[in-house]
């Protein structure tokens, strides 16, 4: 296997560092826009792990937005994976050029949808995913895999699902992604500062959308952005966290490989980063149409939205000044294989002193970059195989799971994922 990782960012640094302590692969080319950024990952991984394992990785300068540019290095590197770390924006230029230069594709976040109205059984409007799955022919006949929404949240989310309906359930009224954390940054000083652990382009689209739910009668309708707000109870002394619906990748995919009456997504944001991202949309900060603006150089054209992430702490580099846990998971409702009603939460918890101490990432793009580097060691080995479009459901979850949670010693990745049942 040869891997074009497209990103230096936070995820795409996290999943160089997680994969140099794995074999699979021949070689993994990072590249990015400032190849720089690229050039510091791997020095890092040098420095960390010396030269014969340096030795497999490479860097490149790359134009994520074009996709002749994405298939020519591919091609120029024998790439036979091309794996997506960059904002979903970029998505339909490096899907393009990964099928283009006759590669696999893997991504953690699908592309974007268009407005969709608020009218609950209202049809009209692109979702997330659609233009992928449109194109799911054109990856059959060329005999490649395009494995989507393979990060944590979609990604581990989804395979929680598989399993559930392949061992845990009979009959499922519900899969609920949950995601909650206890997470602070601080300043220099000590003080609590509005430091989005992701990237805030992608936090703004995703959260001030209107959800997405599906139902079995009704199909996929959306909602109000932050509707249905629920105090969720998190493992591991998280604790609870109230959290609201948010528009995203699992109530696209989980439906089209797992029978259940009810999907929903659900994010624990707290009550100050709603009103944050509510104050952004009301003075028209989170469009991406270009406004004109002045600028040493003369006027510029500069979208709002790319403004913001600007003024905003790099999520790359906010782990020094961050402390506690996050949380991914999904409570299944529904029916056990006993016969009797089950409420379980399947979930996994990242620590960001852990991830710091052992990767210098933060946990929470550190939690999303090990998702897709243990699918990519399953494609290796030809665990997991597949052709078209597809999401996480559509494969095995008992060998993802055994994997994860396997000792490094035994060489496995040594991340426990656990099953709480909670009171039907």
């Amino acid at each position: 296997m040869r891997i074009l990782l497209v990103g230096a960012g936070g995820v795409g640094d996290a999943i160089a560092k997680i994969a140099a302590r794995r074999d699979f692969y021949e070689l993994l080319v990072v590249s990015d826009y400032d190849e720089s950024r690229a050039e510091r990952t791997v020095d890092w991984i040098r420095a960390r792990h010396g030269d014969e394992v340096a030795a497999r990785f490479a860097t490149a300068q790359i134009d994520a937005s074009d996709p002749e540019v994405v298939a020519s290095v591919a091609r120029e590197h024998q790439a036979t994976h091309v794996m997506n770390a960059v904002e979903p924006k970029f998505v339909p230029a490096i899907f393009a050029g990964a099928l283009a230069a006759g590669a696999d594709y893997l991504d953690m976040a699908m592309s974007l949808s268009e407005p969709h109205p608020t009218d609950p059984y209202e049809k009209t409007g692109v979702k997330l995913g659609d233009d992928q799955f449109a194109q799911t022919t054109d990856w059959d006949v060329a005999g490649r895999l395009a494995l989507v929404g393979m990060g944590v949240e979609p990604g581990l989310s989804d395979v929680f699902a598989r399993f559930a309906a392949d061992h845990l359930f009979s009959d499922i009224d519900e899969l609920g992604v949950r995601d909650g954390a206890n997470l602070v940054v601080t300043d220099d000083d000590g003080n609590e500062i509005f430091a989005p652990s992701f990237s805030i382009w992608t936090t703004i689209e995703e959260c001030l959308n209107p959800p997405v739910i599906w139902e079995e009668d009704a199909g996929w309708y959306t909602t109000a952005p932050f509707s249905e707000p629920e105090v969720f109870e998190f493992p591991e002394g998280i604790g609870p966290v109230e959290c609201v619906n948010v528009e995203h990748e699992e109530v696209l995919l989980m439906p089209r490989w797992v029978d259940a009456k009810r999907v929903t997504f659900k994010y624990g944001l707290g009550a100050e980063f709603i009103n944050v991202l509510q104050v952004l949309h009301l003075l028209g900060l989170d469009s991406t149409s270009p406004v004109r603006v002045r600028s040493d150089d003369g006027p510029a054209h500069v979208a709002p939205r790319d403004v913001v992430a600007a003024a905003l702490p790099d999520p790359a580099t906010i782990g020094p000044r961050m402390t506690g846990k996050t949380c991914a998971g999904l409570w299944v409702t529904g029916t056990g294989t006993d016969g009797g009603p089950r409420s379980t939460y399947l979930y996994h918890v990242t620590d960001n002193e852990y991830t710091m101490r052992e990767y210098e990432s933060q946990c929470v793009v550190w939690q999303t970059a090990l998702n897709p580097v243990i699918a990519l060691e399953l494609l290796a080995t030809g665990v997991w195989a597949g052709r078209g479009v597809l999401g996480p459901e559509a494969f095995d979850a008992a060998p993802f799971l055994e994997l994860m949670a396997r000792p490094v010693t035994d060489g496995g990745y040594g991340q426990a994922w656990r099953i709480e049942d909670r009171a039907a």
